[in-house]
């Protein structure tokens, strides 16, 4: 049983329109990629797709009551869902600065969340 996917390429600003299929031995090949990223990024988003999760924490004993953060890798679209609901009841302390760990291993999806911003303690 064969797949077929049709994918907008965004590792760089060409915007490739990629083809991306799977044979029925399970190989996976790109067609219409320009560059290797291209290629890279039709197989990943084809067999699993991964993201970058932003949102934001809140802080105690700041003088914001929130702070930016991202995970500093890539997580799988599936675990994105367990992220957020780590990141939501998160309560981080004052002061942060960017690039602060806020969370280990955030959903034991195997990346750091980070500070994006600096946040002063009040």
């Amino acid at each position: 049983m064969s797949e077929v996917r049709e994918m907008t390429c965004i590792s760089c600003p060409m915007g490739c329109h990629l083809t991306v299929s799977r044979d029925d031995a399970g190989n996976v090949t790109v067609t219409g990629f320009t560059c290797k990223r291209g290629e890279v990024y039709g197989k990943q988003e084809f067999t699993c797709p991964m993201r970058t999760v932003t949102s934001s924490v809140r802080v105690d004993g700041g003088v914001r009551p929130v702070c930016s953060v991202k995970t500093i890798n890539t997580v799988p679209k599936a675990k994105i869902a367990d992220v957020l609901a780590a990141v939501a009841a998160c309560h981080a302390r004052a002061p942060l600065a960017i690039g602060d760990v806020v969370i280990e291993n955030v959903a034991g999806a195997g990346v750091n969340l980070v500070a994006t911003s600096n946040c002063a303690a009040k």
